[in-house]
């Protein structure tokens, strides 16, 4: 099969990863975990990539460049509750599920088969008095329950602090290990504003020193804000993959972001990317508008696959991916499908650790394919 049409086929983004590869625990200090930096292709998909840390990231970099971070904050949204039965229920809460429904959110919950729209459960947490909630009803999308809670928790920033007192950060399910460290291991330092319910990992590698020796370099930072939601990690069902919608994602790109990355262009640095949801940011953006960057706060749904162009994004600093994963297919449109397979092949054999908690991959302007770029 020619290579561009193995691009369109989902099954084409599998990949053998043993489990002992996927990280339970993440490195200390954050910038310690390993970086394996993607050189220029040569002739045919063979790897070629540097083995460096994260920390290293600071002389990748060069005087004038633009790194452009997510500060969405991982909510506390993974929620322990009992039905009047005393039989044990989690909900995953999501998002508001309608503007001006008061209090009403989205939720996963498991068993979802136990909650019928009219029944009421107790939120329960050691040292809090139970929280009565009602379950709407169901969401045929997501397979999920609409439930009231309190009607001033009207968005994610109300909410927070009711989540505080009783929830816990919801890490992905293929991490096995949770501690209290968590709450705050799970979010970025620059972590501001609440509504995800994953963190934007990439972005957990950077620590307080390596965000000061970057800015030392002469590297300026700017913020966007996508709020991880569901849509990142559900499994992709379409194997023709030009028939691929993803959930949408609500996106703030700021005025003072776009100034940013113009005076970033003006004086020939490159814009950086920190995470795949900073990319889907900016480039869902810029096509919304016409191909340029401007302002914009709403939902976002972006298919990034092999063949786009990006018009905004120049480099990326970014996690290892799932096999079949909307993340893989963004990144395989970077640089390549087959060099990206044959690179996670190369990170396998020296023991790199994958997902969230996992080491890095750095992507320098000069490694996209040239058809990738802007």
């Amino acid at each position: 099969m020619p290579s561009e049409s193995a691009d369109l086929r989902l099954s084409s983004y599998s990949f053998p990863l043993p489990e002992e590869h996927i990280a339970q625990r993440p490195v200390e200090p954050r910038h310690a975990a390993r970086l394996l930096a993607v050189d220029p292709a040569g002739v045919g998909p063979a790897p070629h990539a540097r083995h460096l840390s994260v920390w290293d990231l600071q002389w990748e970099l060069r005087p004038g460049d633009l790194l452009v971070v997510n500060d969405t904050r991982v909510l506390r949204a993974r929620l322990q509750a009992r039905r009047p039965t005393g039989g044990a229920v989690e909900l995953l809460v999501l998002e508001p599920w309608l503007a001006g429904a008061a209090g009403q959110w989205l939720c996963l919950a498991r068993p979802a088969k136990k909650l019928q729209s009219g029944d009421w459960i107790e939120v329960v947490a050691e040292g809090q008095p139970p929280l009565a909630v009602q379950v709407l009803g169901s969401d045929p999308d997501t397979g999920g329950r609409i439930v009231q809670f309190p009607p001033d928790c009207t968005d994610a920033a109300a909410l927070e602090p009711l989540l505080v007192r009783y929830g816990a950060i919801p890490l992905p399910p293929y991490i096995h290990e949770h501690d209290a460290s968590d709450n705050e291991r799970y979010q970025t330092r620059y972590a501001a504003r609440p509504g995800a319910v994953a963190a934007p990992t990439a972005g957990l590698h950077l620590s307080d020193d390596l965000l000061a020796a970057i800015r030392q370099r002469g590297v300026e930072l700017a913020t966007t804000t996508l709020h991880v939601g569901l849509g990142t990690f559900r499994p992709l069902e379409s194997e023709d993959l030009r028939r691929l919608e993803l959930h949408s994602e609500w996106v703030e790109v700021s005025a003072e972001l776009v100034a940013a990355v113009a005076t970033c262009r003006a004086r020939g640095g490159r814009v950086i990317a920190i995470g795949t949801t900073s990319v889907r940011s900016l480039e869902a953006v810029a096509q919304l508008h016409g191909g340029k960057l401007a302002p914009h706060a709403g939902p976002v749904n972006l298919v990034i696959q092999p063949g786009y162009r990006f018009v905004v994004v120049e480099g990326l600093l970014t996690n290892f991916h799932l096999p079949k994963s909307s993340l893989l297919l963004l990144v395989s449109a970077l640089i390549g499908r087959e060099r990206l397979l044959a690179l996670y092949a190369e990170a396998i054999e020296r023991h790199y650790r994958f997902f969230s908690y996992g080491d890095a991959m750095w992507i320098a302007p000069e490694a996209l394919l040239e058809g990738a770029r802007g």
